[in-house]
């Protein structure tokens, strides 16, 4: 297999011949991966792959048209024949709407020619070793552990080139005891920092809460959110905080008579929502790198740098998601979500806000979210391994699962109490959005609105 340096340069010469402006991504992934189960591990391995997205963009008096494609063939003889798809595809393509000028290329990074770092099995060791102590505990455990590094080549005809390695982990342990269940996770840019006795021991904590069973009617209650049931919420709003669909009057950001609600006050909270690429331990590509438009994102961005943004400064929205082109047509500044969401803002830690609940429950994953209306962001979904009862500022037994039916943004605007923001891993979407840190929230009324029989 030919390298991703060569693969680009191939791509780019047989565009020459299709006569398009062309960009070139190209990712080589490595994948280790840890499985246990019943208290023994179960599989282990190591993959790689690589995927080559070639888009051609056709200018003409009209603006352009553009035509992606993505392969994951590794034979360098196809490489000419992708392109020529690609191209095939734009010709037919309808006019792109979020057409802008193809950034140029100021030379060659540093790193361009420098080999694509590698993982392997051997960086779960301390977690493998944290386990193998649990193993001989009372509690079943359950779980998986993967770690990802992906380079990502970008060129361009125009002369651009830019790369970044992303190195993606993650753990989540599911323990269990006497019928109880209780989940714990984590990411990690690298297995170095991974606490897996801490992890075990917050799960032995909550079993014994569940020593004690009750069972709860549907209902809103006043409810602790831990960072982990924060970070789902506020991940799924990150992703529809889109400019051009607020303005057009199609989400929750759109403001009722026209236009958007940036500057309205969601929070009396001085809770600040906001992504930086720089972001320390949840460092992401400072770059656009994509194969396809959205309303958030442009292939014509392709290179361009990507800044830290507050989506939400001090309790008031701030800013909403505009490429360049969307960014000209509604005048408003260059806005772009970098791969990782932060939210400050609060300085009670979770044993304080317990202390200071008379009774409520304390909900610490969530689970099968949905969104049931764009228009407010009413989003459904269920709880899961484990929603505790709050009782004289003490944990006091297990409840039963619940349906819940809830809104980020009314969360944000009903919240009296915000916690220390820390780095954690959302439950539901560990598997696309593993980079968050936040904070516990305090919701005076929650709403479950029915009883499910999940276990």
């Amino acid at each position: 297999m030919i390298g991703p340096q060569q693969v680009i340069e191939t791509a780019l010469t047989a565009s020459k011949r299709a006569n398009t402006e062309t960009i070139v991504l190209v990712t080589d992934r490595t994948e280790a991966s840890l499985r246990w189960a019943g208290n023994s591990m179960t599989t282990n391995g190591v993959s790689n792959s690589r995927t080559t997205t070639v888009v051609s963009i056709v200018f003409d008096d009209a603006g352009a048209r553009v035509g992606s494609l993505r392969s994951a063939e590794v034979d360098p003889a196809l490489i000419p024949d992708l392109v020529a798809a690609s191209a095939e595809a734009a010709a037919g393509a309808p006019e792109a709407r979020d057409v802008a000028e193809l950034l140029r290329g100021n030379g060659i990074p540093d790193d361009w020619d420098e080999p694509v770092p590698q993982t392997g099995a051997e960086v779960f060791a301390g977690l493998a070793t944290s386990l193998s102590r649990g193993f001989a505990g009372e509690d079943q455990l359950y779980g998986f552990a993967r770690h990802e590094v992906q380079t990502t080549f970008l060129a361009s005809s125009t002369g651009l080139r830019r790369r970044f390695t992303q190195p993606t982990g993650t753990v989540e342990i599911n323990a269990k005891r006497n019928g109880a269940s209780a989940w714990a996770g984590i990411s990690t840019p690298d297995f170095v920092d991974v606490p897996g006795d801490a992890l075990l021991e917050q799960l032995s904590t909550r079993l014994g809460w569940a020593a004690r069973r009750v069972d709860l009617p549907a209902g809103r209650y006043e409810t602790l959110m831990p960072p982990s049931t924060v970070a789902d919420m506020m991940i799924y709003l990150g992703w529809t905080m889109s400019g051009r669909g607020a303005q057009e009057g199609r989400t929750a950001l759109s403001a009722p008579g026209g236009g958007t609600r940036v500057g309205e006050r969601l929070s009396e909270l001085p809770l600040t929502l906001y992504s930086d690429p720089h972001a320390y331990g949840l460092e992401c590509a400072p770059f656009v790198a994509t194969g396809t438009s959205s309303e958030t994102a442009s292939v014509f961005d392709n290179g361009l740098d990507i800044g830290c943004v507050d989506w939400i400064r001090g309790g008031v929205i701030n800013a909403l998601a505009y490429p360049r082109a969307a960014a000209a047509e509604f005048g408003v500044p260059v806005a772009l979500a970098a791969d990782n969401l932060l939210m400050t803002g609060g300085s009670a830690s979770m044993d304080e806000m317990i202390a200071s609940t008379e009774r409520g429950l304390l909900l610490t994953t969530l689970w099968y979210i949905r969104e049931v209306d764009p228009t407010s962001l009413l989003l459904t979904g269920l709880t899961r391994d484990g929603v505790y009862l709050v009782e004289d500022g003490k944990v006091t037994a297990a409840v039963n699962n619940f349906r819940f039916n809830e809104s980020p943004l009314d969360l944000l605007r009903r919240a009296t109490q915000a916690g220390i923001a820390e780095p954690t891993l959302p439950r539901e979407w560990g598997d696309w959005a593993t980079r968050a840190v936040m904070p516990s929230l305090r919701i005076p009324d929650f709403h479950m609105s029915s009883v499910s029989q999940a276990q």
